[in-house]
């Protein structure tokens, strides 16, 4: 992949902040004419470099007032054991992050609820039905100090 220059990196940085901004006024605030800012947005999101375009929901106006962050060990580390757990969990709409980890555990997993009993429920009806799990260890937010999906630019 070709590096980015100067003008690539404002230009993301200005659509991680407000992808909705129209391309005339992306184009004044990155100092190009509209098609030259175009050409090059086309070809961020031709070479991966933007991936999509989403709307940020605030999760509490969605009731989802609990974030819980879940820490997982395997009861083995075979390919196929994490496969398994990778591909039950991709497909529940509560777990928004998975990671497999180094250290002590294999997992962590960011997920929300509306509350203590409907994360109780995702447990209990999900997360603990799944073979080859040994431990299950959940930490509860009080507040959320930053969140960003910003990277820097």
């Amino acid at each position: 992949m070709d590096t980015l220059d100067a003008i690539d990196r404002k230009i993301l940085g200005i659509l991680q902040t407000d992808s909705r901004i129209t391309m005339h006024e992306l184009a004044d605030k990155v100092g190009l004419s509209i098609s030259p800012c175009h050409r090059r947005v086309k070809l961020l999101e031709e070479r991966g470099v933007i991936s999509r375009y989403i709307a940020m929901v605030d999760q509490k106006s969605l009731g989802l007032h609990v974030s819980v962050f879940i820490s997982i060990k395997l009861t083995r580390q075979k390919e196929e054991d994490l496969d398994r757990f990778a591909k039950a969990i991709s497909k529940w709409e509560e777990v928004l992050e998975c990671y497999l980890m180094t250290g002590n555990r294999d997992y962590l997993l960011r997920v929300v609820a509306a509350d203590l009993s409907s994360y109780e429920a995702f447990l209990k009806n999900k997360l603990t039905r799944l073979d080859g799990i040994a431990s299950i260890e959940s930490s509860f937010a009080l507040s959320q100090v930053k969140y960003s999906i910003a990277l820097p630019v």
